[in-house]
């Protein structure tokens, strides 16, 4: 298995200085973004995370995965021996190849298929591609997100709200609905939730709630699906160094985005992933209907 030169340093760092730090150079982008607009560019592992084979022979199928925390994930999970599903807009299909190549670097299978998770038939697609290609689907990544911020409830859209719901719940219930039943004891669901699930910011709204369904969906689910031996989880992060902050914030938000936590920076990916990476594993195996934040000290829980 491929994995950077040289494994990760095991001496104490200080965490404040693994991370660009605000103010950043940062300009607008349009949505959905992509890597090479980013300054700094993010970590997502790929010359960092080291992995051990952990998930050995595992198949993932990550939505969002071309970049971002869904990028990071899809490297950790396949230097840790898994293959690799990746999910993504037709227009992010240069940051997805790259992930894909990371992928395979790490002598893992990737698969990659573009589309709009926000149509049924293309989520449950999803997961029949998975099994078609590997004959069987391990974990599950609720990854991908849609956001936009408005300062006036009058500015946001029914479009617009009914977007940010398929895209960040409606999708996730049909992948779910799809692959657990065709999931084996021992397999988990991981849902991405976020700080604003707890702690919402009103020019986020939309974004915000679909986060508090996560987490209730997680719950509720985790129950039911437990059932059959799977294990469903979340995570929430707070502020993460991906496309999706510049494309869909204000610039004078993007210079100091992370500024308040107590890092007084943003995660990068990186710093997310391992997270992913235990609730996956047969370690966690009596966790389950939990949500894990990755908030850089802003926890309201």
């Amino acid at each position: 298995m491929s994995n950077p030169s040289s494994p990760q340093d095991s001496r104490p760092v200080d965490p404040k200085e693994q991370g660009a730090q605000p103010e950043y150079p940062q300009r607008s982008i349009d949505p959905p973004g992509s890597l090479a607009e980013m300054t700094p560019q993010a970590d997502h592992g790929e010359e960092s995370y080291w992995g051990v084979g952990r998930l050995t022979d595992r198949v993932a199928l990550i939505t969002g995965g071309d970049s971002g925390i869904g990028r990071a994930v899809a490297i950790a999970f396949a230097r840790e021996g898994a293959d690799v599903v990746l999910s993504y807009l037709p227009e992010e299909e240069r940051d997805a190849q790259d992930t894909r190549r990371w992928v395979e670097q790490a002598e893992r299978k990737a698969i990659t298929i573009a589309g709009d998770i926000t149509d049924e038939r293309h989520s449950t697609g999803l997961v029949e591609r998975t099994l078609a290609e590997f004959g069987r689907l391990d974990i599950v990544v609720n990854n991908a997100a849609f956001q936009r911020t408005r300062t006036r409830i009058e500015e946001l859209s029914t479009e617009e709200w009914d977007r940010t719901f398929k895209t960040n719940v409606y999708a996730m219930f049909w992948l779910c609905r799809a692959a657990l039943p065709r999931m084996n004891p021992g397999s988990t669901i991981i849902n991405t939730a976020s700080i604003q699930a707890f702690d919402p910011s009103s020019n986020l709204l939309a974004y915000a709630a679909t986060k508090a369904a996560i987490v209730n969906f997680t719950k509720a689910l985790s129950q039911m699906a437990m059932e059959r031996g799977v294990r469903v989880n979340a995570v929430a992060p707070g502020p993460v160094w991906t496309p999706l902050i510049p494309s869909t914030m204000p610039e004078e938000k993007v210079r100091t985005f992370g500024q308040d936590t107590s890092f007084e920076r943003a995660a990068q990916p990186v710093e997310i992933a391992p997270v992913f990476v235990f609730l996956a594993l047969n370690e966690a195996r009596f966790v389950t209907g939990e949500v894990y934040g990755v908030t850089g000290g802003q926890s309201p829980y």
